[in-house]
């Protein structure tokens, strides 16, 4: 006869018993355990399941919040070549400019070039690392104005 987990038999525990002491008991014959009756029918299992989850938690966490660094990076990019792209169009400080926008850790990898006559400018921003400060990567954004002096 099976049971509805596929056992021979379905061998329920009292509250006293344990789940891995009641499968040993059993293992031994023929029958063979596939829960306790009750849940709760071992003390400090939930506690030992969550210690357990914690790291993988922590380095989801950890994962979630490079990305959010990481679409921070990206977006201030685009603004500080916007903010360049200005600033050469009206004949300014172009590196000035893109600095103003940026806060002071990402203004350290910080790289803007000058494309050409009616290209514009890109800007080039190093992402840091959430752990050990470092760099994860370069992003970049590119911006074009036209030129607004006088004729």
């Amino acid at each position: 006869m099976s049971s509805p987990c596929g056992l021979l038999k379905v061998v329920t525990f009292s509250r006293a018993d344990c789940y891995e002491r009641a499968l040993s008991r059993y293992a031994a014959s023929d029958k063979v355990a596939c829960m306790p009756s009750d849940h709760r029918s071992c003390p400090g299992q939930a506690s030992v399941e969550v210690v357990a989850l914690l790291p993988l938690l922590v380095v989801l966490l950890g994962v979630l919040w490079q990305a959010a660094v990481a679409g921070q990076a990206v977006w201030l990019a685009g603004s500080a070549a916007r903010a360049a792209a200005r600033a050469t169009a009206v004949g300014s400080d172009a590196p000035a400019a893109a600095r103003r926008v940026l806060p002071e850790r990402l203004e350290r990898g910080l790289v803007i070039r000058r494309l050409g006559p009616g290209e514009g400018v890109r800007v080039a921003i190093a992402v840091p690392a959430v752990l050990g400060g470092g760099r994860l990567t370069t992003v970049s954004a590119s911006a074009l104005l036209q030129h607004q002096g006088r004729p």
